[in-house]
């Protein structure tokens, strides 16, 4: 698969490159925010299956550069930076950021967040479950299209941001949604003032669905989807 580095730092890239390669990825690697996206420009070349931004670039600021890529295309952005501050990991996700890396970084977690970023199908594409737009996790059944949930057939009622909130984790069962990234892509907002809505919202889909082990809260972090047996 394809992925560009988008990286000012030539001994990073180097060796950033050196270790994506190992593990299956043919790097291309653009030192500042227009080398990018020329990169990115419909070209005979596959496509890219994810983008690695650093957000200190020397032409443009690594946030501009999300927004840009973000606007032409669903392509996957992970932010890789030593900004860490919660402000900054907010905006990037409000931004289109798929992910927020911070560096000094394990390359081993990087290369997880990688896979899991490109397990996650593309906004209004197919899901992981088939090519059509339904998710069958046991006996929870979601269609996307109608906005319909049932539970062994039995249709279950629920307000817009927690029919949003189920389709999420839903689309990757067993990944850990981190809370601000669940409030940025739902709510559309920052986390600020919003925690306590997340939590009421995940207790009541827990009711309404019967099944208070669907969802797991992962202390400190945030929450998953524990698929129930077939």
């Amino acid at each position: 698969m394809r992925l560009l580095l988008v990286e000012d730092d030539d001994h990073v890239a180097a060796a950033l490159s050196a270790i994506l390669a190992r593990h299956g990825f043919d790097v291309v690697h653009a030192r500042n925010g227009e080398e990018a996206l020329q990169a990115l420009l419909p070209a005979e070349a596959p496509p890219f299956g994810v983008v690695l931004l650093d957000l200190g670039l020397p032409d443009q600021d690594g946030y501009e550069v999300c927004g840009k890529i973000r606007k032409r295309g669903s392509t996957p952005v992970i932010m890789v930076t030593a900004r860490s501050d919660v402000r900054s990991r907010i905006h990037g996700l409000n931004l289109g950021a798929d992910d927020y890396v911070v560096k000094p970084y394990d390359t081993g977690e990087l290369i997880a967040r990688i896979h899991a970023v490109i397990r996650r199908p593309a906004p209004g594409g197919a899901t992981e479950t088939g090519g059509d737009s339904k998710l069958k996790l046991g006996p929870v059944h979601i269609e996307l299209p109608t906005r319909q949930v049932s539970v062994d057939g039995s249709v279950i009622q629920l307000t817009r941001k927690e029919f949003d909130l189920l389709a999420l984790l839903a689309q990757r069962p067993g990944v850990v949604f981190r809370r601000e990234q669940i409030i940025s892509e739902v709510w559309r907002t920052s986390w600020e003032g919003t925690g306590r809505t997340l939590e009421v919202h995940v207790a009541s889909l827990r009711s309404k669905l019967h099944m208070p082990a669907l969802i797991e809260t992962v202390r400190g972090v945030g929450y998953r989807l524990v698929a129930p047996a077939t």
